[in-house]
């Protein structure tokens, strides 16, 4: 599963969070150090400064508004924190994934 070339549906309250081994599955199709704890998908990434990590952070906004999906994002000098969970849901969807499989790959095309 391409998770990268998928795109984000709209989330109701009742989509069932995701959990267990439906997590097991997905973990694997992102990049390495993504996190799926406490409900949320997290990830940290490095740069060498503080302009690649903005300009990083205004690839992923353009990815996210494409998708209408919204990651909480937190930059700051070399490094930026990506955190995503499905607001409507309070936990994770396969959205989270399918964004997160998107922002690996804007940072491999950094």
């Amino acid at each position: 599963m391409n998770l990268a070339k998928r795109q984000c549906t709209p989330c109701r309250a009742d989509t069932p969070r995701l959990s267990g081994d439906q997590l097991a599955l997905l973990l694997p199709e992102l990049g390495p150090d993504w996190d799926a704890g406490d409900g949320r998908l997290r990830k940290t990434f490095r740069f060498p400064d503080f302009a690649s990590a903005l300009a990083f952070v205004n690839r992923v906004g353009e990815v996210a508004e494409r998708e209408q999906h919204h990651p909480d994002i937190l930059l700051a000098w070399g490094r930026v924190a990506i955190e995503l969970w499905t607001h409507a849901i309070g936990g994770l969807s396969e959205n989270d994934f399918i964004l997160a499989a998107k922002i690996d790959g804007l940072n491999n095309g950094a």
